[in-house]
This record gives structure tokens, C-alpha cells and sequence, in this order.
């Protein structure tokens, strides 16, 4: 179920995720954002960085939209991991989806948020055909949420 994809934030990016990671634990959710907070595969230490959570059919979802993240490693590793947007923090578990199950919940996603993640699923929109989304999933890490 691992891909090698992954694209790397610029400093710009990485400068923007700080300030909407800062509002958030203010408590101002940006577009949904949460702060993904997970313990580092080698350091121990818990990690964050801004996530878009995505409800869907009553269910809730993280798309790894750059694809094999460090978020996405040391959550892999860790097996939980917690959502925060103020002073509620929310400890998950999770569920990775298959391949064959991305598609809808990538088509969600893009509907959501493709005016700020469109530009890493190269030129694939919402609107695209099933076979296409699922001949992309591979590349995006896609978990099911369950909070304790």
C-alpha cells in the first residue's frame, strides 16, 4: 500500500502551514484544518503540521495530498495520533484504505479543497473519471479516522 510520491513543501508552503498550524491551536480552524500531532518514528518527539479533515459519509478521513509525508511515515509507525484545533485535542486511531477504496473519498477531498491542494494531484480534478482516480491512488495515502 506504500508509494514512493512525495512532494516536498517550498518555504513559502511551509511558512504558510505555520501560520494556519498557529491559528488553529488558537482555535481558528482554517477550511476545516486540524493540527496533526504524532510521535516521530525515530525521535519519539510528537511532530505537527496543519491537516485538512475530511468529513464524508459519516466518516472522517486524512488525505496525504503530497503523498509519503513524515506525517505519513510516523503515523504508520506510531498507529495513533491526535487532532487539535484549540484546546480540544482528540486522540485516533485509523484505518488505511486500499487503493480501490480512494477514489470516492479523493473525489470529496478535491471538491473540498482543490483551490489549495489541486496543484499536487497533476491536472486530476473532482471531476475526473473513476478509472483516473484510481489509477492515481497509489500516490495518496488515504486513513479513516476513529477518535477514542
Amino acid at each position: 500500500m506504500t508509494s514512493t510520491r512525495y512532494l516536498e513543501p517550498s518555504k513559502s508552503t511551509a511558512a504558510f502551514n505555520g501560520v494556519v498550524r498557529g491559528l488553529t491551536k488558537l482555535g481558528l480552524s482554517v477550511w476545516g484544518s486540524r493540527v496533526l500531532g504524532v510521535r516521530g518514528r525515530k525521535s519519539g518527539e510528537l511532530r505537527e503540521v496543519p491537516v485538512n479533515l475530511l468529513p464524508f459519509e459519516g466518516k472522517q478521513y486524512l488525505v496525504a495530498a503530497r503523498g509519503e509525508t513524515q506525517w505519513v511515515r510516523n503515523l504508520r509507525a506510531a498507529g495513533e495520533g491526535q487532532l487539535t484545533v484549540g484546546r480540544r485535542t482528540q486522540t485516533f486511531t485509523y484505518r488505511e484504505l486500499s487503493n480501490e477504496e480512494k477514489p470516492a473519498v479523493l473525489r470529496s477531498y478535491l471538491k473540498r479543497w482543490a483551490f489549495e491542494v489541486g496543484a499536487f494531484f497533476d491536472g486530476v480534478n473532482a471531476k475526473a473519471p473513476e478509472e483516473k482516480l484510481l489509477e492515481i491512488a497509489p500516490g495518496y495515502p488515504v486513513f479513516e479516522i476513529f477518535t477514542k
